[in-house]
């Protein structure tokens, strides 16, 4: 056998698996299932670590699962919409889906480099006319279940470029990405799905995902947000409309000394009186400059201002003060809020610095009264008319029945979650397909015109509206219900909607009829291990459930939830360095080490040096293929499920790379050698030697322990360690003419498949074997093997260790005593001494107490 070649042997094995076939979804099979999914990728064009790590994770569990007798679906495709595509238009002059399609050959190319089982026959492109024709038709279920509908919502506007943002069009200061201005709100008319008809389902269905990680699944509940308490309505002087508010704290409701509204709030004009109209119109101007992330941060000062209205308590009658201010969202809740700055900390805070009553309601046992903070704690109810000595639990459900029987307020579930804005206003993404008639309303496409495709004749200048809107040709339609002339909606959709179904498109990919056949959506849901980063643990595994949810109910698919499994992978972090006065960071190429130092090699400055998440700008990545084309795949994948359990980050080695490298090549030397050196037949003994005895265990304990390590929590990084152990214990018993030798050869090469399948397809053929080594079978544990003739017994003298000796397995405490006794190691230490006590502790030790 000559020399391992890494590259070359991968190569020839991944065009030799495409003609085989061999990743192909086995279809109408007895054998039972298993879906295994990562999350898909953007196709930028450009793979990163973080790419390898996810992917190479799936595969090993793909690869095993095949192993062991599923039919396999492992499926890739490209989460292609999205607001890059449409930068590069801009910049570049080149057409988004040109961009985009480029991008996914290239990425494509770079994948197939790691060896990945992927059916490829399964791909998809969001932003493939026969994708999101689907997506379009799945929008209009959603429509016609009256799940999806338009309300004006507050958008991130750009007062320079006239357009709506996106939250990613908006950087870390609030302003534009392109014009560099402060992004302010604005309300306009916008599309939603109505998530929040599914938010008790959503929260309660988390009790079914086990096999999620505890903190994903909290992070979800925390997002879902529920809570109890009351919903109440506090007239308006004046007026016939009611400020509605919901509090979780209605025990609290007699301290209440004012109420607040969000600016945008519908009542806010209403409410301001003309002395005050100037004042408030300028707050407004002010907040509307502002993020909601400023206007709800923690640190920040909470600015209000008094509208001039009043509203009735209407537990007491007393007349309290209207405000708005900053922290108010109008779409968070009601828009409004009561204000009990003795019992809530914001309030407090809020009150003290606009001069504002504070009314204590709720005392500790203690009955202090005097406050130099909010009381937040329950207690005892005061000053609360025919409530007071209640305590405040007993206190809250006294309070909402009183509201009920009164008619100004009763019990309410509110959820922190919000309806999904779904609208985008730009060009690369699914167009929404509805069309807006003056007569008919707002009319859902037919589907036989599915899809609406973008137009290719579009300008983009990245400012003013939205490309679409200016397409006179496109937008002005017949209005499919009554024909007379109307418009189509121009928003395309947010690209979460399009990663929220793709795992179900893939069960059926090719389909041109439907989304998805039932029976075979069925016979593949759920997906039974999802790996992906855990930046996505809230929106995008929330969306997907929501949407599998909604799906259900119009009867698509029969599954609750759409992922069994959840393994959310760390980050690969790479060594950074770091001008610690300046702050910049520095390419590892300008690093100089001297004296256990890293100093700038142009200004010889020291430098900070730590690992921490591969970024451009912080010139700390690797370029994969570059690793690629100097050892080869399998080294690649050897090293990133080798050096972390998967779900830590990990630490970028090249020394760790060049072990594992190291690591393959003695495995390919050691198969050779026995190549070299096993007999034309090789003959069964009657009975085994005692080495082979040994081998014979390793081979078995590797075969159990790695099996653990893959069926369990995924310790990739301890199941490459039996490995090596296996490899070690090979090379010490070169018993190259037993049958045991050859067990143990074949049983690593198949144990060695799934983490890294070149090489071992590549050996697997050199022992010659015909068949692929992918398709063998996954060895099963002998418990004989497993089962030892001899154990080490440790011999103590008055609790200190003298020395070990071999004994049978089966020996009992007097037998292990008289062969510790008779042994050289106690006749050394004992002689001329009396043994006060014998302490035998079978298969461990025997300890003499002497005197």
């Amino acid at each position: 056998m000559e020399q391992y070649q890494a590259t070359e042997i991968e190569r020839k094995w991944q065009k030799t698996w495409r003609e085989m076939g061999l990743d192909t979804t086995p279809e109408n099979s007895d054998k039972p299932k298993f879906y295994a999914l990562s999350m898909f990728p953007y196709p930028s064009g450009n793979l990163h670590m973080g790419h390898v790590r996810n992917y190479v994770i799936t595969d090993v569990i793909a690869r095993f699962k095949r192993l062991q007798g599923y039919r396999v679906l492992h499926p890739m495709g490209w989460d292609a919409f999205g607001l890059p595509a449409e930068n590069a238009a801009i910049e570049r002059g080149i057409p988004p889906a040109k961009w985009t399609y480029q991008n996914i050959a290239q990425m494509k190319g770079q994948l197939q480099q790691l060896g990945l089982s992927i059916d490829w026959d399964r791909e998809v492109a969001t932003c493939s006319p026969d994708y999101y024709r689907w997506t379009q038709w799945l929008f209009l279920q959603f429509f016609d279940a009256g799940l999806a509908y338009q309300k004006e919502a507050a958008v991130n506007w750009d007062p320079i470029d006239q357009t709506v943002l996106a939250n990613e069009q908006v950087d870390s200061e609030g302003k534009s990405w392109r014009s560099g201005a402060k992004v302010e709100r604005k309300l306009l008319r916008q599309w939603f799905l109505k998530i929040t008809d599914y938010a008790e389902q959503l929260l309660n269905d988390l009790d079914k995902l086990t096999g999620w990680p505890e903190k994903v699944r909290r992070m979800q509940a925390n997002w879902i947000g529920k809570s109890i308490g009351a919903y109440l309505e506090f007239p308006i002087v004046g007026s016939e409309e009611k400020i509605a508010v919901f509090t979780t704290r209605p025990d609290t409701v007699y301290g209440v000394t004012y109420v607040v509204l969000a600016p945008e709030h519908p009542l806010t004009p209403k409410v301001t009186t003309s002395d005050r109209k100037a004042d408030v119109e300028a707050f407004i101007q002010e907040i509307a400059a502002e993020s909601e992330v400023d206007r709800t941060a923690e640190d920040k000062p909470k600015r209000g201002i008094k509208t001039g209205g009043i509203a009735l308590n209407p537990f007491t009658g007393e007349e309290i003060p209207i405000l708005i201010a900053d922290y108010v969202l109008y779409e968070y809740g009601t828009g409004a809020v009561m204000g009990v700055p003795a019992h809530d900390t914001r309030d407090f805070k809020f009150a003290r610095e606009n001069n504002l009553p504070i009314k204590v309601v709720i005392v500790p046992e203690s009955g202090e009264t005097e406050l130099t903070e909010a009381y937040t704690d329950p207690g005892t109810m005061i000053n609360s008319a025919q409530f007071n000595g209640l305590h405040s639990v007993e206190g809250k459900t006294a309070i909402i029945d009183h509201a009920t029987e009164q008619g100004y307020g009763r019990a309410r579930i509110q959820y922190r979650l919000r309806d999904w804005l779904i609208s985008r206003q730009r060009y690369w993404g699914c167009p929404i397909p509805v069309i807006h008639c003056p007569s008919c309303g707002t009319v859902p496409v037919p589907e036989k015109d599915l899809p609406v495709t973008l137009p290719e004749d579009v300008e983009f200048s990245g400012r003013g509206a939205s490309p679409l809107a200016k397409l006179d040709h496109w937008v002005n339609v017949s209005c499919p219900s009554c024909g007379e002339p109307a418009k189509r909606e121009t928003d395309t959709m947010d690209t979460f909607i399009d990663s929220s179904w793709y795992f179900l498109r893939y069960t059926d990919a090719r389909n041109e009829n439907i989304p998805f056949q039932l029976d075979k959506v069925n016979d593949w849901m759920t997906v039974d291990q999802y790996v992906g980063g855990v930046e996505h643990a809230i929106l995008h595994l929330l969306y997907s459930r929501f949407f599998t949810k909604v799906v259900r109910d119009r009867g698509l698919v029969s599954v609750d939830e759409p992922f069994t499994r959840l393994l959310t992978q760390g980050m690969v972090q790479g060594l950074t360095y770091k001008n610690p006065k300046t702050g910049k960071y520095v390419p590892a190429d300008n690093v100089v080490h001297e004296n256990d130092r890293y100093r700038d090699r142009d200004t010889g400055e020291v430098l900070e040096f730590f690992f921490e998440k591969m970024s451009k700008s912080k010139y700390n990545g690797v370029d994969p293929l570059k690793v690629l084309d100097k050892y080869g795949a399998d080294t690649a994948r050897m090293f990133i499920l080798f050096t972390a359990p998967p779900e830590k980050d990990l630490q970028w080695d090249d020394a760790g790379v060049d072990g594992q490298f190291r690591f393959l090549n003695r495995v390919w030397r050691l198969v050779a050698e026995y190549i070299e050196n096993k007999p034309a037949k090789v003959k069964t003994p009657e009975t085994l030697s005692k080495g082979e005895k040994d081998l014979r265990r390793a081979i078995h304990t590797a075969i159990k322990e790695i099996s653990a390590d893959l069926e369990g929590d995924y310790q990739f990084n301890t199941a490459v360690s039996e490995l090596m152990k296996l490899s070690n214990a090979l090379g010490d018993e070169k018993c190259f003419a037993s049958p045991v030798y050859k067990e143990g050869i074949e049983t690593l090469l198949i144990l060695l498949a799934p983490f890294a399948p070149h090489i071992a397809e590549e050996l697997w053929h050199e022992l010659g074997n015909t068949g692929s080594i992918h398709l063998q079978s996954w060895p099963k544990v002998d418990a004989k093997a497993l089962e030892v003739d001899e154990i080490t017994l440790v011999i103590q003298i008055s609790g200190k260790t003298r020395g070990t000796i071999q004994v049978p397995a089966n020996a009992d405490k007097s037998q292990l005593e008289t062969l510790a006794r008779e042994s050289e190691i106690a006749k050394r230490y004992i002689e001329g001494k009396e043994i006060k006590k014998a302490i035998v502790v079978p298969g461990k030790l025997v300890n003499f107490v002497v005197g």
